[in-house]
């Protein structure tokens, strides 16, 4: 499906869709404050993108798809605080007023008018290819586990794990390019529970005595996120018989797994019996999103994702709090975990 095809609302949301959904969750500015003039809020997450600009410019340097792409890098980190600059000044230019949404699709649309198509494809590669090779193992460790509550808990864990590997976070991105990242120590390393959402027991005692017949999951980024996180849960729900949509997005934006790299990704991990370490696939979807930021404004996806989970019984968006802002805005810690399960009744 071409991200210019007609975008619909996701099927599953509460109507109206107006009163009850926001993309963003955090609100930079109530209808009290001065358009004219930036809000605190606003001027903080500003300066959260803009701190984001010398990463990028040296992941575009270093796109050897792009001709003379390191002046170009230059254009793009001038041309992008150039623009942030102008929001401050007057929220209601480019578009504004702003919010995460808006200012990821100015830092995207300034990439791509240089010829910049996906900057960060090379760790990207390189990321799925080290979290590949441990899948097996992975996936086994988890096998060996024969409580279903402490599976189901060593999984979601492996989620938040995987999920780490975030370079649209400007301290993330310095920590990656510093010292890589290893699965198994950011599985020991997560902030210790009770996180702050935290439904995990009220899932699990649902996981011990439910399954669910379609689960539709938002994936992430590429590498660990993916691969050690999101597939080892949706081959455990493929186990107990459940149908599983993966939904990725369908251009690249920072490090987030595109459709085409999970379809190719999933046939490297299955067997030449199609299996994914002995667990039978032909319940396993993969689908286009329609999506094209780091963000999901769940108002606006693909056809062909609105169409396959019109029947799904479980939803999950995966995410954690990577950023001082969130952690303020939630009363939590950095890199604490939210698991919010909500059910709905009827």
């Amino acid at each position: 499906m071409e991200s210019n095809s007609a975008m619909v609302a996701f099927p599953l949301l509460t109507t109206p869709i107006e009163s009850n959904y926001r993309a963003c969750t955090i609100p930079y500015r109530f209808p009290s404050d001065n358009p004219r003039k930036a809000t605190p809020t606003e001027i903080a997450w500003i300066d959260l993108f803009r701190n984001s600009i010398p990463s990028f410019k040296k992941r575009a340097e270093s796109d050897t798809t792009v001709v003379d792409a390191s002046t170009k890098a230059e254009k793009f980190a001038q041309r992008y605080a150039d623009i942030l600059d102008d929001i401050k000044k007057d929220p209601e230019s480019h578009g504004g007023p702003p919010d995460c949404i808006l200012l990821c699709r100015l830092r995207e649309q300034v990439l791509r008018e240089l010829g910049f198509r996906d900057i960060f494809k090379k760790v990207k590669d390189e990321e799925n290819t080290k979290a590949i090779s441990l899948f097996p193992d992975v996936a086994r460790l988890n096998d060996d586990i024969e409580d279903g509550g402490k599976c189901l808990e060593n999984l979601v864990r492996g989620i938040f794990a995987g999920n780490i590997f975030d370079l649209g976070s400007a301290q993330l991105a310095e920590v990656f390019s510093r010292d890589g990242m290893s699965f198994l120590a950011s599985c020991q390393n997560l902030v210790p529970r009770p996180w702050v959402i935290d439904d995990l027991d009220t899932f699990k005692a649902k996981w011990n005595k439910k399954s669910w017949k379609k689960a539709v999951i938002f994936v992430d980024n590429s590498g660990a996120d993916v691969i050690l996180g999101i597939l080892p849960f949706a081959r455990e729900l493929l186990k107990r018989g459940t149908q599983v949509v993966l939904a990725a997005n369908d251009m690249p934006s920072i490090n987030d797994v595109t459709y085409p790299e999970l379809i190719e990704i999933i046939s490297k991990l299955k067997d030449e019996s199609g299996k994914l370490i002995g667990v039978d696939t032909s319940n396993l979807l993969i689908a286009n999103s329609g999506n094209d930021l780091p963000v999901i404004d769940l108002t606006r996806i693909s056809q062909e994702l609105a169409y396959l989970a019109s029947d799904a019984d479980l939803v999950i968006l995966e995410g954690m709090v990577k950023h001082p802002e969130v952690a303020q805005f939630l009363g939590g810690r950095l890199y604490d975990c939210i698991f919010k399960y909500n059910e709905v009744l009827g």
